[in-house]
């Protein structure tokens, strides 16, 4: 299975560089999209954009910023980084995604989760002690719906569908369907169990962690009857690739601090330190340095999970869009050479 190497955003948008004026939403999309072209044209292989519904973050409809880079890209894969599919309607979901699969030409895919934001709950009219079912009726209608054109479903968090076809259909046979946690051992059972791709969500702590998220996944895919072999895992990291670590570092650290920081007020976080910032960097989840460092960090990470794709989200926070589009080539032209030439010579052996 070819080692895949990409991007993920959630179009940040807050200050940026110190200052206390953010993007507007329009400049970030925008932005977004400039990105997207730019991570096709060097080599990149997949670009996952999140879905939020509040203030500090520029997109709430993710099929619509990728929608608009389809036509302006080749060969790089279109995905959600997440459609947090409890809040939607499956049936829309898949439309939306098909019509994209039309524009890009068959590259198009679904990252379902449930979301760690809550925000989309009220906004739709969702209850919050709903959290589980939601989810679980709404994979299995995609699901579903993904299979089959003419769909027949009963639940009990929607109106039951009777016969009915939904179009347009994707121009893939099926649309890549994956799930995303941030290690609940609930969603790699459940994505094992149904023969699922999963992405695991690393933002903190040793990614080596993992392992067990990841063996629990194998072996409940295996004793569902599917090949291990063939099922694709992915992780999403944070990080940051500069010319040196150095700068790296000292480009990075402000507009993550301060989002970690704005996010631990909300959620009960211990203040982000540089100290903090530093051991993440060399025992933790992220990769932030030279292309070298950034290389060796993601083949590590392949040798000890097994996994098949990695999405550098990029960037934490909002940094001048100079900055980023600078670190999204050097992750193509320096990056991605360093990891291929591995795989390749490690097939060989």
């Amino acid at each position: 299975m070819k080692f895949e190497l990409g991007l993920s955003s959630f179009a940040e948008l807050s200050p940026v560089d110190g200052t206390d004026k953010p993007f507007t939403a329009s400049e970030r999309i925008n932005q977004i999209v400039e990105e997207i072209i730019l991570a096709d044209k060097v080599g990149l292989d997949i670009y996952g954009l999140g879905e939020h519904h509040r203030e500090d973050y520029a997109v709430s409809d993710p099929v619509s910023v990728l929608a608009a880079a389809a036509p302006q890209t080749n060969r790089i894969r279109l995905s959600s980084a997440v459609t947090v599919l409890s809040s939607d309607d499956p049936v829309r979901v898949y439309q939306r995604f098909a019509t994209l699969d039309a524009l890009s030409n068959g590259r198009a895919e679904i990252m379902a989760g449930r979301g760690s934001f809550i925000e989309s709950f009220p906004l739709f009219g969702y209850d919050l002690k709903d959290y589980d079912i939601l989810y679980k009726e709404k994979l299995d209608l995609l699901l579903n719906i993904n299979e089959n054109k003419t769909v027949n479903w009963q639940g009990s968090t929607r109106p039951s569908i009777n016969g009915l076809d939904v179009y347009p259909r994707a121009v893939q046979e099926k649309l890549p369907i994956w799930l995303a946690t941030g290690g609940n051992p609930e969603s790699s059972m459940r994505a094992g169990e149904l023969g699922l791709p999963i992405t695991y969500a690393i933002i903190g702590g040793a990614p080596s962690r993992f392992k067990r998220n990841v063996a629990m996944y194998k072996a409940i895919a295996e004793s569902k009857g599917h090949d291990v072999s063939k099922l694709p895992i992915a992780t999403h990291s944070w990080g940051y690739v500069a010319e040196s670590d150095e700068i790296a570092k000292q480009e990075y650290y402000p507009s993550s601090a301060y989002v970690i920081n704005q996010l631990g007020i909300e959620r009960g976080w211990p203040m982000y330190s540089i100290e903090k910032f530093e051991q993440e960097i060399v025992y933790g989840a992220l990769f932030v340095g030279s292309p070298e460092t950034v290389a060796a960090k993601i083949i590590k990470l392949h040798e000890d999970l097994g996994i098949t794709r990695f999405m550098l989200h990029l960037p934490v926070g909002s940094m001048p869009h100079e900055k980023v589009m600078k670190s999204i080539k050097l992750l193509g032209e320096k990056v991605k050479p360093i990891v291929d030439d591995y795989m390749k010579n490690k097939e060989e052996i």
